[in-house]
């Protein structure tokens, strides 16, 4: 997995990375047999998503010293070529996901002047200081949560570095999910919103829609003197 990241993350994120991967070499150990394991078991029948080279991309669009806003998702999307190494983000070529749709019409509701994208891309706001992560970082094809539990102890603590080496960072926090990981972010110097997630099942019984987090966001940050997201 050093391996990995020496060849795939260019930016400082390496650095806060190769910390919490070294300090959970256990996890990583365990991690690393079992792609092993599953690339040869599934090997021809179910692939593991993304592309090695796209698992870490959310930490290559800008320094740590740049970051902005946090966006907690789950694990990577489970079909061919969804999945891209950042939360709720698909390539051009793929449709754009139920829950991606909702929080565009949330968007849509914070800044009425906002177009509705025809994309699922948000390479754009990675590049703003958005990072985009998944809990789990990998998955077997057509098999949600598949490999969350090996990835839980290393992805709670790149929050919870996070947290410790930056200041007045914006976590959005969007599920049950996301929401259960508030313990390792300090809250006295962080800025956390909270609301149900936009996943269809879960908006359309409210909580999801109003939040405003989008509008609050850029407040904070307006706030902050720095510059507010395009979204």
């Amino acid at each position: 997995m050093n391996k990995l990241l020496t060849e795939t993350v260019s930016t400082n994120w390496y650095l806060l990375l190769q910390n919490v991967l070294s300090k959970n070499n256990k996890y990583v150990q365990l991690l690393e047999k079992m792609l092993e394991n599953e690339r040869e078991c599934f090997a021809g029948l179910q692939d593991i998503y993304p592309p090695e080279n796209k698992i870490f991309n959310t930490f290559n669009f800008f320094p740590v010293e740049e970051l902005k806003v946090v966006i907690l998702g789950q694990d990577p999307y489970h079909q061919p070529n969804q999945a891209m190494g950042m939360c709720f983000s698909v390539p051009d070529s793929i449709r754009i996901p139920p829950s991606l749709r909702n929080i565009y019409k949330e968007i849509k509701s914070n800044f009425e002047s906002y177009e509705i994208p025809q994309t699922g891309d948000l390479t754009n706001w990675n590049k703003q200081g958005i990072l985009l992560l998944n809990t789990s970082l990998t998955v077997r094809q057509s098999t949600p949560n598949s490999h969350s539990k090996y990835w839980k102890d290393i992805t709670n603590s790149i929050i919870e570095e996070i947290s410790i080496n930056t200041n007045n960072t914006i976590f959005l926090l969007w599920g049950n999910h996301a929401i259960s990981k508030k313990k390792y972010i300090d809250c006295d110097k962080h800025y956390v919103l909270i609301s149900k997630h936009p996943s269809p099942l879960s908006a359309n019984r409210g909580g999801w829609f109003g939040g405003n987090h989008f509008k609050k966001t850029n407040e904070y940050l307006v706030k902050l003197n720095k510059e507010p997201i395009t979204w």
